[in-house]
């Protein structure tokens, strides 16, 4: 399969799910991804939210030369062109940001890759999208609400959105969210949890995905 922006937007908006955390121990991360991919996530994103974020990255990638290998495989919360540079080199498949970089906007299209850069006001994705973002994270999600999109979304028409920070697994409020016009909801910590990693439940995440993605099918559909 070939991965690059166009077919990592079409992977995002067929999941309709965006799971993403990030752990320090990498065989316990791998081992969640695992458990994520078993519950149907084709499009993952790990947060380079700690110091060992770049090596585990590399440990994941050199996993999925033998498994999982339909995996997209995306890194968030890159804020500088140089950690751009590096998960790109890593073998990184889309670039998360919470903020508008434009020089990480640029390295990542060089590099053919999907841009997703986190906006908050009309004027950032006003921004975001003359640095053609394909999609745009809209954070804090639980900040800013489904009614914001619903309130905007007729500016920016044909913008892909995604809400990242408060999505909750519960179907009024992933509902609110497809209605209010987004292409898939990211989730974090209420996918894969700082009890259940240290329970090591992975069947707990297994099982959640699933549900997760009941829900999902059910609104959109």
């Amino acid at each position: 399969m070939t991965k690059n922006k166009d077919t990592a937007i079409q992977a995002i908006q067929k999941q309709g799910l965006l799971p993403l955390f990030y752990y320090e121990d990498a065989q316990i991360s791998l081992e969640i991804i695992r458990a994520l991919y078993k519950g149907g996530v084709r499009v993952f994103e790990y947060t380079n939210r700690g110091a060992a974020a770049l090596e585990n990255f590399k440990i994941f990638k050199e996993a999925l030369k033998t498994e999982m290998q339909d995996l997209f495989l995306g890194i968030g919360t890159i804020k500088t062109a140089e950690q751009a540079k590096d998960f790109i080199a890593a073998g990184a498949d889309f670039i998360v940001c919470p903020i508008v970089n434009a020089e990480v906007a640029k390295i990542t299209h060089e590099a053919g890759l999907l841009w997703i850069p986190g906006c908050m006001t009309p004027t950032e994705i006003d921004l975001a999208q003359q640095n053609q973002a394909g999609i745009i994270k809209l954070f804090p999600a639980n900040i800013l609400g489904p009614d914001f999109l619903s309130s905007i979304r007729e500016l920016f028409q044909g913008q892909l959105f995604v809400p990242t920070g408060g999505v909750e697994i519960e179907e009024n409020n992933i509902s609110s969210w497809f209605k209010a016009g987004v292409c898939a909801v990211g989730m974090g910590s209420k996918l894969v949890s700082k009890p259940i990693i240290e329970q090591k439940d992975y069947n707990k995440i297994e099982a959640l995905t699933k549900t997760t993605f009941e829900i999902i099918n059910k609104v959109r559909n």
